[in-house]
């Protein structure tokens, strides 16, 4: 008993101790949008709005899509990500509303700003909600979509 303990702690372990926490319930959500505004009109991208908890699986695979090539690439060329912890549907309500994101449908839900704050598009119908059921290319295909026309 205390071998199989010992051999269940030994492969958890490592597990554990790769899991990253993608939202960050500390944060001043307010303050990062503002930050990544100032970011993207320095740098001339758009900002994507990440709404989300540690605790969703469907999250959890979409920042891994996000951080797989050739989606990592074009985030980082095109965009900059703000991760807005909604807690158990009971926080940043208030940016989840003003950048019409429905939570009831359930998360992770994006919103994708122009550099100057503007709102382009927001996932009103639950798009990718059940992430773990869809394929990277669905991620690569938004970021083509939404990305700013060269020059722009």
């Amino acid at each position: 008993m205390a071998c199989v303990m010992l051999v269940a702690g030994w492969v958890t372990a490592p597990a554990m101790a790769q899991r990253r926490f993608i939202y960050d319930a500390n944060a001043d959500a307010h303050a990062q949008i503002r930050e990544a505004l100032e970011q993207a009109a320095r740098e001339h991208k758009r900002v994507i709005l990440d709404f989300g908890g540690n605790w969703c699986g469907d999250c959890i695979v979409l920042d891994m899509y996000f951080h797989e090539e050739p989606n990592a690439a074009l985030l980082a060329a095109n965009y900059v990500l703000v991760d807005i912890d909604i807690g158990q549907y009971d926080k940043n309500l208030d940016l989840a509303e003003q950048y019409e994101i429905p939570l009831k449908l359930g998360v992770p839900a994006l919103a994708v700003l122009s550099a100057h704050g503007r709102l382009l598009y927001s996932q009103k119908n639950g798009e990718f909600e059940k992430m773990r059921r869809m394929d990277p290319q669905s991620v690569t295909n938004f970021l083509e979509q939404w990305k700013a026309a060269a020059g722009r």
